[in-house]
C-alpha cells in the first residue's frame, strides 16, 4: 500500500475547533475564555471532568462552542470513563491532511471535522506512585491511554495541528493566535510537537521503570486469584 506523501502544506492554521482533556486543569480559567475571544465560533470538544470545568467556566456561552466528545462520536463514554476518545472521528480529525482529496472524503463520509488543536496533559501517573502506600493497582489505574494517542496523533501531524501538553504555554498560544488573527504557524506548531513527543517519552519512560522494580509477586500479592 502506498503510503500518504505530503507535498503541500499550509503555514498559518486557523484554530478552529480544539479538543481538551486534562488531569491538570490549572490554566483553563483564563484559556478557554481567550480561545473565544480570539475566535468567538471556535468549537472546543471535551469529555469528563474537563467538560463540567470548561462548561462552569463558560457558563450561557457553553451552548454555542461546547460539546461533549460522546456527543460528537455518538458513541457514549464506556464504564468509569475508561474509553472516552478513542474513537475513528477523533484520529480522523486529528491525522487529516489539508490538501488530500482522499481525507477530504473521509471527513464527509463520517461527518467529522478536522481538529486544529489538542490540549491533554495525562493521568497523575508520577505523583500516585510518589505516594506512600500508594498500590499496584492505583498505579496501574493512572497509565493514560487516550491521552499519549491524541497527543501523538495531533504532534505527528504538526503539519497542520498544534499539540498542547503544559498550562504553563497557554499564555503563549493565546498572545501567538491574537498576533496572528487566530492562526499559528508552522514553527508554533512544530516546537509543540517537539514538547508533546519529549512529553510522552518522559511519561512512558516513567511507567516502564516502576513496572521494571516490581515482580510478579508484588502482582500476585495485589490481586486475588479468579481460579
Amino acid at each position: 500500500m502506498a503510503k500518504n506523501i505530503v507535498e503541500k502544506i499550509d503555514d498559518l492554521v486557523k484554530i478552529k475547533s480544539v479538543l481538551i482533556s486534562v488531569s491538570d486543569k490549572s490554566g483553563l480559567e483564563a484559556f478557554i475564555p481567550g480561545l473565544i475571544e480570539v475566535n468567538p465560533e471556535v468549537l472546543i470538544l471535551s469529555t469528563g471532568g474537563t467538560y463540567s470545568k470548561i462548561k462552569e467556566i463558560l457558563g450561557q456561552k457553553a451552548d454555542t462552542c461546547l460539546k461533549q466528545v460522546s456527543d460528537y462520536t455518538g458513541q457514549p463514554e464506556t464504564q468509569g470513563g475508561l474509553v472516552k476518545t478513542l474513537d475513528f472521528k477523533i484520529y480522523l480529525g486529528l491525522l487529516t491532511e489539508t490538501y488530500n482529496d482522499a481525507h477530504k472524503a473521509d471527513l464527509k463520509r463520517t461527518a467529522a471535522l478536522a481538529i486544529d488543536m489538542v490540549v491533554v496533559n495525562l493521568y497523575p501517573f508520577s505523583e500516585t506512585i510518589a505516594r506512600k502506600g500508594v498500590t499496584l493497582e492505583e498505579a496501574r489505574g493512572n497509565i493514560d491511554i487516550g491521552g499519549p494517542a491524541m497527543i501523538r496523533a495531533s504532534a505527528k501531524n504538526f503539519i497542520r495541528v498544534a499539540s498542547v501538553v503544559e498550562p504553563s504555554s497557554y499564555p503563549l498560544i493565546l498572545s501567538k493566535l491574537k498576533t496572528n488573527h487566530g492562526t499559528l504557524s508552522l514553527e508554533d506548531r512544530f516546537g509543540l510537537a517537539r514538547k508533546a513527543f519529549e512529553h510522552t517519552a518522559v511519561y512512558d519512560r516513567n511507567i516502564s521503570r516502576y513496572l521494571a522494580s516490581k515482580s510478579v509477586n508484588d502482582i500476585k500479592s495485589c490481586y486475588k486469584s479468579g481460579e
